[in-house]
């Protein structure tokens, strides 16, 4: 079907980056376009192939498929294909065939080259890592909405002073705002109480609006630190509302400032280092949402912000631990308190459950166990009053099975390797990511090295964890490139849990297994499969770049749900992302989807 100027004018005006692009630009892209018909089931490119361009689509279905012929992406209207090995060596790296009859619009390779150098819209649009992320900020720097005080104490303005001052009393504030009609008409502060109330007598039915500041200053979300305090040093105030299109949505004090520049996780892991009790703890676990807003807030990478949340429950661990020795006495043998999955990989994120288990010296007697079993119970119940909840799989050195001398961990891994069934690729892969938090680490380090070896020496289990590990694939379908949960409570939602980190996670740990490589992290494996040559250059960086997305991603929806006041989690509605985040998200679940096919083909060391 031929298309207009016009029609493709109207078309590249609906997508992403080109509706970004100045008119003048835009009509210079609609003269070097080309237009291709391609019949249902017909070829596009060819794996290896020299690309003539990136390829839109303005009509149809485009079925995308790796080099051994599993389908990674379903694409339709508006969706772009072939950039990646465009940019990379300008062939293709995949097999495109058209799934309907389709209508596809070709930018050629020079004009892609100029609108990237041209445009910093397109230069972002087809940059596919996360590197344009600054370093951590400063109070200053940082966005009111981080700092400010949501959902702000209100009184009408006809409110007795007495009633105000009791509503303070009772919060536990130094303020109220003012309003009517949900309009903000002024803020009355203890010191107007004292100043202005209690200094001059005033009669007891005095109404707020009487000693309130009229008409305060006000800021908005999207100011920034620096304004705070500038304002409150100029003013000599301490209390800002902050409006956002004449509503009240917060409010900003002097105390809002000292607890943010308090929370950080150095000072979280002093005051849990000193707690006395779990529920001590808690009340400093219970901050680390904030601290997951203002790390990612504050331009920090994913694999920082997760490091320094896991090392906030690495230290609640060994006090506890600490604690129990200091109620149950002296250890009767040594003992290694470790972790695994998230806490394990250092990847903990705002929603964590506890998976852990006990080793012990082999001259452990039968006597000693209801020592430990005591102390398991003590450390996993002060995990879980802190947040830290049980695991629903019973991972737990609570459970006996997991509670045991050196000798019967090497007789599980031992047996695991031997006899991979279902059940012991699962224990496998949840007992691969162990990390020791606690006691007496060399009794792990000879049991680690001589399972690595046992294991990647075995080819049945390692096709079996291979197997396994294939088990979480990432979402991707029709609609738009991904392919939401149908029904239940996350219905039409993305799960970046199990179909976005995890597949990678998985990923990383087979790369780890044929290398024997002892790192627990899922970046530290990646970028360790590469020096080992057991992952490519090529396969290794973009492996990295699509789990930085993903990952980041993923942080950033448990931060938008903190800063709504909801408890955050790992369901993400692709409606939450604009045209240019679901594009490059779905790029990385197609990167991903190609290295499981590579991996279950038998190419992982390939990339």
């Amino acid at each position: 079907m031929p298309l207009s100027h016009d029609e493709i004018t109207r078309f590249l005006k609906s997508v992403h980056p080109y509706d970004a692009l100045p008119q003048d630009a835009l009509d210079e892209l609609v003269q070097q376009i080309e237009v291709r018909e391609v019949d249902a089931d017909g070829s596009i490119y060819q794996l290896g192939n020299a690309l003539p361009g990136v390829f839109v689509i303005y009509e149809g279905q485009v079925e995308i498929t790796d080099e051994n012929g599993a389908v990674v992406s379903h694409l339709g209207l508006r969706n772009s294909f072939g950039e990646r090995g465009l940019l990379k060596d300008g062939k293709a790296a995949t097999h495109a065939r058209a799934h309907t009859p389709s209508v596809l619009i070709v930018l050629p390779p020079d004009l892609v080259k100029n609108l990237i150098d041209g445009h910093d819209v397109v230069s972002k649009f087809f940059d596919r890592t996360r590197g344009g992320r600054s370093g951590p900020q400063s109070l200053a720097t940082s966005a009111i909405d981080i700092l400010m005080a949501r959902d702000p104490a209100t009184c009408p303005p006809d409110t007795p002073v007495q009633d105000a001052a009791q509503i303070m009393r009772d919060r536990h504030i130094s303020s109220l705002c003012v309003t009517e009609d949900e309009k903000l008409l002024g803020i009355a502060t203890l010191r107007d109480i004292s100043g202005k109330f209690v200094t001059e007598s005033m009669p007891a039915d005095t109404a707020v609006s009487a000693i309130m500041t009229t008409n305060p200053i006000t800021l908005s979300p999207t100011d920034i630190g620096s304004d705070v305090l500038h304002v409150m040093m100029e003013r000599g105030i301490g209390h800002i509302p902050i409006s956002e299109a004449g509503r009240l949505v917060g409010i900003v004090t002097q105390t809002d400032l000292t607890r943010y520049q308090a929370v950080n996780s150095a000072e979280l892991v002093g005051r849990i280092a000193r707690a006395n009790t779990a529920d001590e703890m808690a009340t400093v676990t219970a901050e680390i949402p904030q601290l997951l807003v203002q790390l990612v807030a504050g331009g920090n990478r994913h694999e920082i912000v997760t490091r320094l949340i896991t090392d906030i429950a690495d230290t609640a661990t060994r006090r506890l631990l600490a604690l129990a020795e200091a109620e149950l006495g002296a250890p009767p043998v040594p003992y290694l308190w470790l972790a695994c999955g998230s806490q394990g990989r250092q990847e903990q994120t705002g929603v964590s459950d506890q998976d852990n288990c006990l080793m012990l010296d082999d001259s452990v007697t039968e006597n000693d166990m209801a020592y430990f079993a005591e102390l398991a119970k003590f450390v996993s119940d002060g995990l879980d009053t802190c947040g830290y909840f049980y695991c629903p799989g019973d991972m737990m050195a609570t459970n006996p099975r997991w509670c045991q001398p050196v000798r019967v961990w090497r007789d599980y891994f031992k047996g695991w390797i031997d006899r991979p069934n279902p059940e012991a690729q699962m224990l496998a892969s949840v007992m691969f990511d162990l990390r020791p938090i606690g006691g007496n680490f060399d009794l792990f380090t000879d049991l680690q090295s001589e399972t690595l070896a046992n294991a990647s020496a075995n080819s049945i289990f390692v096709a079996h964890m291979i197997s396994n590990s294939l088990k979480h694939t990432p979402p991707l379908g029709l609609l738009r490139g991904f392919a939401t949960i149908r029904s239940g409570e996350h219905r039409n939602t993305l799960d970046l849990k199990h179909n976005g980190v995890v597949p990678v996670v998985d990923l990383a740990r087979i790369y780890s297994l044929q290398g024997q490589l002892t790192e627990a992290n899922t970046r530290a494996r990646l970028t360790a499969a590469q020096a080992a040559d057991v992952l490519s250059a090529s396969g290794a960086r973009d492996l990295l770049d699509a789990y930085d997305l993903i990952a980041e991603t993923r942080l950033e929806h448990q931060v938008r749900l903190v800063k709504s006041g909801d408890a955050p989690d790992n369901y993400l509605p692709p409606t939450a992302l604009s045209d240019f985040e679901r594009s490059h998200l779905r790029d990385a679940f197609v990167v991903v989807k190609t290295m499981q096919s590579a991996v279950g083909h038998g190419k992982g060391m390939l990339g």
